[in-house]
């Protein structure tokens, strides 16, 4: 297959990899997506990416999924969905399959109870400003939970009622159980889960 000649950094990463056969599993075919979180209105950002995106599409005939990310509740809605599709219609492009974040919700939740039983997850019940006061700085490590090592049963049992909505909003998240003393701040130990009672605008209460 002779590649076409690279015009820019992406593209030349974009070669380099298919020389190197890391898509021969899907028969050297690239899929790219735009994924865009349905909040607002589209802007000047998200035409830059609409275009790096479908350029890529077109250059290399590749598959390009628009990939709704919607997992935030409180600012999402159809309305924001049909403009984006729009701006991408009025630029000119077509995309070639639509999904949502919110598609694979059931899917999500069967991954966090994996997590939690193989011991990598566990439920906290500090507050967001505990959390981000033990998560420690640049140069100094973080200070575990005292929820951190709770037996897996009970991590399972609260995180299921958490699902039932025995709990209030904020009193208890799910962190993935990782390294309170990793480089990259955002390791230590991240939130996965959390409770909110705000109706999703597809998948209405079923998850609040």
């Amino acid at each position: 297959m002779k590649l076409p000649e690279a015009s820019n950094f992406i593209e030349q990463i974009i070669n380099e990899e298919l020389e190197a056969g890391k898509f021969e599993s899907r028969g050297n075919k690239l899929q790219v997506r735009f994924p865009p979180e349905p909040n607002g209105y589209p802007h000047i950002g998200h035409v830059k990416a609409i275009c790096i995106n479908f350029a890529v599409k077109e250059k290399y005939g590749a598959k390009l999924n628009l990939r709704m990310d919607d997992t935030n509740p409180a600012k999402e809605d159809y309305e924001y969905v049909n403009s984006i599709i729009d701006a991408i219609k009025w630029l000119g492009f077509e995309y070639d399959k639509l999904v949502f974040a919110s598609d694979y919700y059931d899917r999500m939740y069967e991954i966090a109870e994996k997590y939690i039983l193989d011991g990598n997850a566990y439920v906290c019940d500090l507050s967001a400003e505990e959390i981000s006061a033990t998560r420690g700085t640049l140069t100094q490590a973080g200070t575990p939970s005292p929820y951190r090592d709770r037996s897996i049963e009970e991590n399972l049992k609260l995180f299921r009622e958490m699902k039932a909505g025995k709990y209030p909003d904020g009193a208890k998240v799910l962190r993935a159980k990782i390294d309170m003393a990793s480089p990259n701040i955002n390791m230590r130990d991240p939130v996965i889960y959390r409770i909110a009672r705000v109706p999703h605008y597809r998948t209405g209460d079923k998850w609040c």
